[in-house]
């Protein structure tokens, strides 16, 4: 008999991280990292578990629209969705009254991601594989018919992409071991909060440095004053060999991975993020201004889906030998076409939640190779660093072949509510999943829902009070 989807719950899971600063920048000032968590149950002991990201208010509200989506799947035959998850996700997204509230955009689409990643997160664990491992082992056309390819034929055709990924099998089993045994460049933000005071972003990032770390993520936007002076500190810190850890000799800033990035003398890089705070002119001047501190990148200079103002920045910058990244709000495949098309940016930043769900990202990633920007996720808040390792290794083995340029963000926030927690390795890079059942490696511990279940879980009504009073975060 097939095992079919039988049901679901969902939670509202709130972390209280607006106690600290963590996460804020000059557009998001008050930030309560908050996950928008899904399983999905099966008639058998096979689940799948998934979420999607908020900052706090309006986490109920995604809660609300993952009850409507998840409920298409109800009855559904798992291996029937398996079998062709491009079609699976098609179907999700097919509901005419639920989809005019869109359409594939906003609360309705980060809630179809939570269900994607919840039945992509199901199909690994059916399979007794990671969710990359499950994926970089299909076959080429197993996984174009995993994408949602619908939009962005004027972009990249199905058979380009066949082609490509048959390009790239050959040699998918040289670059899994060599990102088994190297791990995959990452970068830190967690030095670079806008709330954070200046002695805690030198001792944060001396930390970051010591823990081999050379690519550096700061917030900038509320003050141009300060931002200057905290990018200073940052780069006397990093440029400066004495900080770099025991056996770590400095980098060649002209090196294959780091020509263009504007690396400083012992190879380290600093990126710039201002969360969309600007419009086009302002943004021009004011990231001119910080060329002192030589950023590789300006991250969200302007309004997300603003791709023609993009466009200009980049042109703008490009003389100052200063880039442009976006995407952790490119609220889906065709923004990100359209991005890619008009030359807008110079890096690629995928969002594991704000996309909805894999079959979406792989698209991206397919577009990203085709016009060789880089791909390098936004992973700033609860369970992105878990999703978006997934992600960068099947770009790496299986999509784009490359991750010489690649950098992949770390936060280090919040991962101990997760089962299957992502890890760093002692050359600043992240491990590679290994748990054969840890599927997406979602999975939240059952204590963790318990206590931050919003409004009702233990710490909400016992504790957040008086840690508020105290202004500080007790957990």
């Amino acid at each position: 008999m097939s095992v079919t989807i039988t049901g679901f719950e969902t939670h509202d899971v709130r972390f209280p991280t607006s106690l600290t600063g963590d996460g804020t920048d000059a557009m998001n000032t008050d930030c309560d990292y908050s996950s928008a968590y899904v399983t999905l149950f099966t008639s058998s002991d096979l689940v799948g578990h998934g979420m999607t990201f908020t900052i706090g208010r309006g986490n109920d509200i995604v809660c609300s629209a993952i009850k409507e989506v998840a409920a298409r799947l109800n009855g559904k035959a798992v291996e029937e969705l398996f079998a062709n998850m491009g079609d699976t996700w098609e179907y999700l997204c097919a509901d005419p009254q639920l989809r005019w509230i869109g359409p594939e955009k906003g609360v309705i689409h980060i809630a179809l991601g939570a269900v994607n990643n919840a039945l992509w997160d199901m199909f690994a664990r059916s399979r007794g594989k990671p969710l990359w491992k499950l994926v970089v082992d299909m076959s080429p056309e197993e996984l174009v018919n995993a994408t949602a390819f619908r939009y962005i034929s004027d972009a990249i055709t199905k058979e380009e992409a066949l082609a490509r990924l048959k390009e790239k099998a050959a040699s998918k089993a040289e670059r899994e071991a060599h990102v088994r045994q190297s791990g995959y460049p990452a970068y830190v933000t967690s030095a670079g909060w806008l709330g954070y005071s200046d002695d805690k972003v030198a001792k944060l990032t001396k930390e970051a440095v010591a823990a081999g770390f050379n690519h550096f993520k700061m917030k900038v936007g509320a003050n141009r004053d300060s931002d200057l002076k905290r990018g200073k500190i940052i780069r006397s810190i990093i440029d400066d060999p004495q900080w770099l850890p025991a056996g770590h000799e400095p980098k060649d800033p002209n090196g294959p991975d780091l020509i263009g990035k504007n690396a400083g003398p012992t190879g380290s890089v600093l990126m710039i993020d201002a969360n969309q705070v600007w419009d086009v002119p302002q943004a021009i001047e004011y990231v001119k201004s910080l060329e002192e501190i030589k950023p590789w990148f300006i991250e969200e200079p302007t309004a997300p889906d603003d791709i023609l103002g993009h466009a200009a920045i980049r042109k703008a910058l490009k003389p100052y030998g200063i880039g442009v990244a976006t995407g952790e709000h490119a609220h889906n495949r065709m923004v990100f076409k359209q991005l890619l098309q008009a030359e807008a940016i110079d890096v690629c930043q995928i969002d594991s939640c704000r996309l909805a769900g894999v079959s979406e990202v792989l698209s991206v990633l397919l577009m990203a190779a085709k016009f060789g920007i880089p791909v390098c996720p936004h992973a700033g808040g609860v369970g992105l660093c878990e999703y978006v390792i997934h992600l960068s290794i099947i770009d790496y083995i299986a999509v784009s072949g490359s991750m010489e340029r690649n950098v992949l963000e770390f936060v280090d926030h919040l991962h101990e509510h997760f089962l299957n927690p992502c890890s760093i390795n002692q050359n600043g890079r992240y491990n590679v999943p290994s748990n054969p059942s840890e599927g997406y490696s979602i999975e939240m511990h059952k204590t963790s829902i318990e206590r931050f279940e919003w409004p009702h879980g233990s710490y909400w009504v016992n504790e957040h009070a008086a840690a508020k009073a105290k202004g500080v975060q007790a957990h």
